[in-house]
């Protein structure tokens, strides 16, 4: 896998991210590096038992904006679990951490929930970001296993034309797509060049969605949380 970005960022390794200049902090705002982000995430993942197989990060060209995703080894199949990252020096957004999937057949990346640590970048912010990141890391565990049984719920359901339709015109009323990305889902959902099931099912349109929507999730992660939510919707209506 690759860390697909858009808004000029650019692919970087850890080296890389110890070696990025911090600006210097002022009386209201103290930046924390990107490295120090992954190293406390890294650091309570461990501590609470993930298996940390993969990591890939970007930065922008100024090196103010930061995204990562980190794979972990999952028992439940044909996905590893995501966490995603985001960190800015230039008050763009705050520290984010976003939980997620990444498929195996075509790594379209999708974020199950997204959790914002929304404290300034202050001094005492940086004293308590590890306690902050540990109280996020550690439910990890349940959430990774309802992201498995909400899949599971999508491969059972078996949608009919109206109801997929219904459901794309929901994502673009919502604006997890625009209207040049309808024609694209529409096109992976009925013609898939993966191995998404023989069944038109919602968890085919669910992986034709994040895969049109390549490079967009990591940026916001917010986008694939509205889209569980239409799919969820969906689903409920079989019931």
């Amino acid at each position: 896998m690759s860390l697909m970005l858009h808004a000029g960022a650019e692919p970087v390794d850890y080296a890389g991210l110890r070696e990025l200049p911090i600006p210097e902090a002022t009386p209201t705002h103290v930046p924390i590096a990107h490295h120090s982000v992954v190293d406390m995430v890294k650091y309570s993942l461990g501590f609470f038992g993930h298996d940390l197989v993969e990591e890939h990060y970007g930065v922008t060209p100024d090196g103010n904006r930061f995204f990562g995703v980190l794979t972990l080894r999952s028992p439940y199949g044909d996905y590893t679990d995501m966490v995603g990252l985001r960190n800015s020096h230039d008050k763009k957004f705050p520290i984010g951490i976003a939980i997620g999937s990444r498929v195996f057949t075509c790594d379209n990346l999708a974020f199950y929930g997204e959790h914002i640590i929304k404290r300034k970048h202050t001094a005492n912010a940086k004293r308590d970001l590890p306690g902050l990141v540990a109280e996020v890391i550690e439910p990890l565990g349940e959430q990774r296993k309802a992201q498995h049984l909400t899949f599971e719920r999508y491969r059972a359901a078996i949608l009919d034309d109206f109801m997929v339709d219904h459901a794309i015109m929901q994502m673009y009323r919502r604006d997890v797509i625009n209207v040049t990305r309808i024609a694209d889902v529409l096109q992976a959902y009925e013609q898939p060049d993966f191995e998404w099931g023989d069944q038109r099912t919602a968890w085919r349109l669910f992986n034709a969605t994040t895969f049109a929507l390549t490079g967009k999730v990591t940026e916001n992660p917010k986008v694939t949380r509205d889209l569980h939510n239409i799919i969820d919707g969906v689903c409920e209506r079989l019931n």
